[in-house]
């Protein structure tokens, strides 16, 4: 891979903008913490750490275009007896945060190869607990079936496609943005996808708005660093055997949330289920304190 110094930017000064708002929104994280730059043989992933240092350790990984902030409305209570490991994804889905890709990841056993060459790096041995919300759902379905013995239980927060087919419509609503870049394209998409909470917090979806165009503006296209989420098969959901919990919320715009719980509960009954009300695909912002009860609620069960 040819890389410049500004690299995965488009230039020197998209580097420097997107950079300074990200620390700036870096700057109301609720709880104290420490940022590191673990290096794989993928790339720099950057790695958000809060939390008590001799606690259990609680990987999060991001939705596609989110990055390790999107856990903001989430950290101070995991946090507060775990130790807290918010991940820049390393792969290109519209934001890297402080993540620097260097390596072609082309499918999902390079995506759990640097997932796995970044918890060893971190020196979090075995008996992770790891959360993904939307891509980082999928992403963590893939690490659960290829190495299960490192993990001791996962929670899989409206994963992308994973559990049930994605809408066409979510394709046809999701492919105008990337290919028109107007400011009311991406808004609408925005308020369609993240409903709920564009009626309780606008200012919210605002703020993502202005974060996401400027990923845009600033990023080098994904190209080949785009792994397209599936989903699993019937045997594949039946094989997991790490304890998980899957919360889905009932708007949910990718697919079905009804028919999506139907079919882990038919075919996966050792998954534990549970769709919140009064969210979709927001439901880590807009029900933060329901999800954040669930998760830690389940992360202590015996």
């Amino acid at each position: 891979m040819n890389l410049s110094a500004h690299h995965p930017f488009r230039s020197a000064k998209a580097k420097t903008e997107y950079l300074a708002l990200y620390d700036e929104a870096a700057k109301d994280w609720p709880v104290a913490s420490e940022c590191e730059m673990v290096d794989t043989s993928y790339g720099q992933t950057s790695v958000r750490i809060s939390g008590p240092a001799n606690a259990s350790p609680l990987v999060l990984l991001p939705g596609g275009a989110s990055c390790s902030l999107m856990w903001k409305p989430n950290v101070k209570p995991l946090s507060e007896c775990h130790r807290v490991y918010a991940v820049d994804t390393l792969i290109n889905t519209g934001c890297v945060g402080r993540s620097v890709y260097t390596r072609t990841l082309k499918g999902p056993n390079d995506v759990v190869n640097w997932l796995d060459e970044l918890f060893s790096e971190l020196e979090l041995e075995d008996n992770i607990d790891l959360v993904g919300a939307s891509y980082g759902g999928w992403l963590t379905s893939q690490y659960a079936l290829r190495l299960p013995k490192r993990l001791s239980k996962i929670v899989l927060l409206a994963p992308a496609a994973t559990i049930f087919r994605v809408r066409v419509g979510f394709y046809i609503r999701g492919l105008i943005p990337g290919l028109v870049h107007l400011e009311s394209v991406h808004r609408r998409f925005l308020h369609w996808i993240f409903r709920d909470l564009a009626r309780e917090d606008a200012e919210m979806v605002e703020n993502m708005l202005n974060e996401g165009l400027v990923a845009v503006r600033c990023l080098k296209p994904a190209n080949s660093m785009w792994v397209s989420p599936t989903n699993l098969k019937d045997r594949e959901l039946r094989s997991i055997e790490v304890p998980t919990l899957l919360l889905v919320g009932e708007n949910e715009a990718m697919y079905s949330a009804q028919r999506a719980i139907q079919r882990v509960n038919t075919m996966a009954p050792q998954i534990q289920t549970e769709i919140i009300p009064q969210a979709g695909h927001d439901l880590t912002m807009v029900r933060s304190k329901v999800v954040n009860q669930k998760i830690l609620e389940f992360l202590a069960q015996s």
